[in-house]
């Protein structure tokens, strides 16, 4: 295994270079006393300093500088975004025949794009297979040396996000170009052809030497023969639809993609052509013999994607990939070894149109390994900030940037800068289902703020921060922890009394699962202050540099802006498989695991048009011993938590929210063809509704599967304590607004101080502090 620290060496290679100051560290999450690295491109001089953030949420004031390095120079620095399949062993031998043969599933037209070939622009052009300008497939013959107009033949017409079988063949005089088994163009070419000193290339070309003109699309099994393909061979080939190599002396090259994971692409002709991926492209791609009747839509169904004959094995690539900048260091710090657990940030301070402005690196601290750990552990939702973090090149703005609904990213500071996330598509449209950590996160900046822009609120940092603020004020000791430290030692949480899931913990890794699973079991307690818990499963390579997940559509599901409405981008039916682990993905609930018989609640909508959709709690059980011990928080039944005074801004119940199943059920109105609703789980006790009395304009109530369904008058989310009959006690507050009211509204504090108590959990100063009165009045 490489060390993540040291990618590997990057061919000649398109650069851009993005106006404005960018960064990341070297590690999303570092130990107290480890070091932590900074990676930095700035067009202007800048001063970066290390700060702990402060109980200041909304704020930079009362953060503490904990090292303020030398002001630097600028120095900006470039990015190499695009993937492609180099091959060492390229074509070195004249040919007096050829034939180029690829299925190809174009994304979008528009831009030429390469499929396959030895071709450098302007003086090293020997053979390519290419799509135009127009969506025509181009076949180029050349002597290796200058372009000569002459030996390029262009006919049909691809269809984006079909595939089409193309074939470019010559007989050393004639050229037909081959799409979908049937002759689409002919022409002339004599003499021998001379693949040249350009590099072999599959999704590339070159421009300059360095690698450009990338495909926006899929291939399956390419290959390079040394004769021309007969009709009755071509038409052969386009019946088998990609699911057997071709065999022969005359199979110069043929790379049939089975690896489905890493960067090693096999040649299968003998020839030892191996290529290597570079920007990491999308393997687990269903190729055009895939039959999507053969998986389940709503259960995994012991369906095995590598057993499958039919699926085909398909490589994506874009000329948007990118997922490690690979950026020098440019500064680097030992955070000191006492240093308090939290979110920390490298701060950079620069002038932005003569004015002071400030790009904040956001990386999470650990508690040292020597020091005992706190008895609370928070669990920040990084996979979330990850997931969500379009425009990573995003335009510095002076003020707090506000991030736009869907998270469709700000505006970018170059145009053909990576933009994509687990939220929007790739520049050429495809599905994006991997996101790098090697890369900047600005979203996760603490001062960025989500839409609706007048609300003041946050999904990501400023939010969670709420809850870190509010535990150490109240004088409860706490350590934070990323979603990747729990990845990869799920056993962690053995060392603490209670865990809070905090904020839009959405994606959650199988290990994470299983170690929250068996700390419960074995007698521990969760605090659930999210919503959308674990709706979606993420896993990692092996270096921990690239988070993966996957949104599918559904078997007969159409990808128009209507079904966009109620769900993110989403890629073909059939892809939801990851290629980390080739398990499925999702959905946990479609993958087999259910997150209810974990924490009780499932993922059941969300609506976060304007301000005014967020609701507040409504007290079912005024006397449980949540809302009574060991302080009295004075409720009565329909009584109003979860809000600021007079029920204004912040109100808990918006953006995402949890249900039970035994409420899903209510809701579920139609069963899809095979399918059951699960049994509710036993022993949840409902001690509040949260309740929405507006609907808004992007308003989506979910049932069990999914589907879109109606309201029971405006019930969005359900406060819940559990005793698990597998062992353990869960409080899901439900909601991913629940943090947010902490700081303004006592009644909701009370709630969680109380949770805490019966959890064993004590202010650190021994004794609780005196509840203030809680904030009773009707429901806005």
């Amino acid at each position: 295994m490489r060390d993540a620290h040291m990618p590997q060496t990057l061919p000649p290679h398109r650069s851009l270079h993005v106006p404005g100051v960018h960064g990341y560290t070297d590690r999303k999450s570092v130990a107290a006393g480890e070091v932590v690295r900074f990676h930095l491109s700035s067009d202007v001089p800048y001063a970066l300093s290390v700060c702990q953030l402060g109980p200041d949420v909304d704020g930079r004031s009362a953060d503490t500088v904990l090292h303020a390095f030398e002001p630097s120079p600028a120095r900006a620095q470039p990015i190499h975004p695009g993937s492609y399949v180099q091959v060492a062993r390229g074509l070195d031998q004249p040919l007096h025949a050829l034939t180029l043969e690829c299925w190809v599933q174009v994304w979008s037209i528009g831009a030429r794009q390469s499929i396959i070939g030895q071709y450098d622009l302007p003086g090293a052009c020997g053979y390519g297979l290419f799509v135009d300008e127009d969506g025509r497939a181009v076949f180029y013959l050349g002597d290796g040396g200058a372009l000569r107009a002459q030996g390029e033949l262009a006919g049909g017409a691809l269809r984006p996000k079909c595939w089409h079988h193309i074939v470019a063949t010559w007989d050393g005089r004639e050229t037909v170009l081959w799409i979908d088994g049937e002759a689409a163009a002919r022409g002339k070419w004599s003499g021998a052809m001379q693949p040249g000193r350009a590099p072999l290339r599959l999704g590339a070309s070159g421009i300059d030497g360095l690698a450009d003109a990338f495909l926006e699309g899929d291939i399956v099994m390419p290959a390079i023969y040394a004769h021309a393909l007969s009709p009755d061979e071509v038409r052969a080939r386009f019946a088998d639809r990609g699911l057997h190599t071709p065999r022969g002396r005359t199979v110069l090259a043929c790379w049939p993609l089975r690896e489905e994971r890493g960067d090693t692409v096999a040649d299968a002709s003998g020839h030892q052509r191996t290529g290597r991926i570079v920007n990491h492209g999308t393997w687990m791609i269903v190729g055009p013999a895939f039959e999507p009747r053969r998986v389940n839509e709503f259960s995994d169904d012991g369906y095995d994607p590598l057993a499958d004959p039919t699926r085909g094995h398909g490589l994506r690539l874009a000329s948007d990939d990118l997922y490690d900048c690979r950026w020098p260091e440019s500064h680097a710090f030992r955070i000191p070894a006492n240093a308090r657990s939290g979110v920390y940030v490298g701060r950079v301070r620069f002038l932005l149109d003569g004015r002071p402005a400030d790009y904040d690196i956001t990386f999470i601290v650990r508690r040292a390994a020597h020091r005992a750990p706190a008895p609370v552990l928070v669990l920040c939702a990084t996979n979330s900030w990850l997931a969500y973090a379009s425009t990573p090149f995003a335009k510095n703005v002076a003020s707090d940037p506000v991030w736009p609904r869907r998270s469709a990213g700000l505006e970018n500071s170059h145009p053909d800068a990576p933009a994509y996330s687990s939220y929007t598509y790739h520049r050429g449209g495809q599905p994006s289902y991997q996101v790098g950590l090697r890369m900047p996160w600005p979203n996760a900046s603490p001062n960025a703020l989500y839409d609706p822009a007048d609300a003041g609120f946050c999904q990501w940092t400023r939010l969670e921060r709420r809850l870190h603020v509010w535990l150490e004020q109240a004088g409860y000791d706490y350590d934070v922890v990323s979603d990747l430290d729990l990845h990869r030692d799920p056993g962690l949480l053995k060392a603490y009394r209670t865990v809070i899931v905090n904020g839009h913990s959405e994606y959650w890794s199988l290990p994470a699962c299983d170690g929250l699973d068996d700390y419960l079991s074995n007698g521990g307690t969760a605090v659930v202050l999210s919503g959308n818990t674990m709706y979606l499963r993420v896993s990692y390579n092996e270096e921990g540099t690239v988070m993966e997940q996957r949104k599918v559509l559904g078997p007969n599901d159409e990808d128009s802006e209507e079904a966009a409405k109620v769900r993110p981008p989403a890629g073909p039916y059939g892809e939801q498989y990851h290629a980390q682990d080739w398990a499925r993905g999702g959905q946990f609930r479609q993958a087999g695991r259910s997150c209810a018989e974990l924490i009780g609640l499932e993922s059941a909508g969300w609506a976060f048009a304007d301000g005014d959709d967020f609701g507040v709690y409504h007290a079912t059980l005024p006397d449980h011993f949540l809302f009574t011990q060991p302080h009295a928080l004075g409720l009565a039944e329909g009584t109003t938590f979860g809000h600021a005074p007079g029920g204004g801004l912040p109100r808990a119940i918006g953006h995402e929210w949890d249900l039970s199943v035994t409420t899903l059920r209510r809701m579920t109105h139609a069963l899809p063809a095979g399918e059951r609703l699960p049994e509710p789980q036993q022993g949840i006790e409902v001690i509040a509704q949260g309740r929405r009395a507006r609907s808004g304009r992007l308003d989506a109530y979910l049932d069990y599967f999914s589907s879109v369904t109606e309201s029971l008058d405006g019930l969005s989310a359900e406060m819940i304590y559990w005793e698990r009959p597998q062992g353990g006690r869960v409080f899901n507050a439900g909601a991913v607004g629940a943090s947010w009211v902490l700081g303004v509204d006592p009644c909701f504090e009370g709630v969680l101080r109380n949770v805490l108590h019966h959890f064993g959990v004590r202010p650190a100063a021994g004794a609780d502090r005196p509840v203030q009165p809680s904030l009773e009045h009707a429901a806005p």
